[in-house]
């Protein structure tokens, strides 16, 4: 196992910028998974994942206070659990996949809660705030980081300790091919990102075109490397 502050920690810095601070970007799986793989000593493995998470995430739009997926944290978690099989056996993409998404969807829950926390804590400085107190609203935005750090913090550990041992079960359990297991995972992230993309452009007059040519390019460069 490894060793759990680190990656609580960077759980928590990441999840933190999801919404609260600095929104920085840092928090996209491909830049969080692949400073996960960094931390373990693994770069390669953790931009691997990274990039099959990202393609997943490109179906989320978080707009206001709807609920979606928290893939700060998340992307540590899988990060994490790929990034500490470097030999990349069967099993290990898709496990830590299924622990990212399932980690999202427990960080989304999480984020409302925290909302509420906001709402409440607000209402009991309502008074200060009202008065145009500089005090008062430091307090609350300080009130509200620490508690959204220390909730990505406490996901990362709690999922990262519940998944990891299970996908180290599985993996040494798994019967498929290696090869194909990956590429299943990746054909799998990859139509959910080609969908989120068809609904950006699919109304916009000769966008789809321009979407088909980038991707006969990319795959064209990739087969002749």
């Amino acid at each position: 196992m490894l060793d759990m502050l680190p990656i609580a920690l960077l759980g928590g810095v990441l999840g933190l910028d999801v919404v609260s601070f600095p929104q920085a970007m840092i928090s996209r799986p491909l830049v969080a998974a692949t400073i996960t793989g960094v931390l373990i000593g693994q770069p390669a493995s953790g931009l691997l994942i990274g990039a099959t998470l990202e393609l997943i995430a490109l179906e989320t739009l978080p707009f206001g206070a709807s609920r979606y997926p928290e893939w700060g944290s998340a992307s540590v978690v899988g990060g994490a659990i790929f990034s500490s099989h470097p030999s990349h056996p069967a099993g290990a993409m898709t496990l830590a996949m299924v622990a990212a998404l399932a980690t999202t969807w427990v960080g989304g829950w999480t984020m409302v809660k925290l909302r509420q926390a906001n709402a409440l804590w607000a209402g009991q400085r309502r008074d200060a705030l009202e008065a145009g107190s500089r005090g008062a609203v430091i307090s609350l935005q300080l009130l509200g980081m620490t508690a959204d750090l220390v909730r990505g913090i406490l996901l990362t550990a709690i999922a990262y300790l519940l998944l990891a041992p299970l996908a180290d079960f599985c993996i040494r359990t798994w019967m498929m091919d290696a090869r194909l297991s990956r590429a299943i995972a990746v054909a799998t992230a990859a139509s959910v990102a080609g969908g989120a993309a068809w609904k950006l452009f699919h109304s916009t007059a000769g966008a789809r075109w321009f979407f088909i040519g980038g991707l006969v390019a990319g795959l064209f460069f990739l087969f002749v490397r």
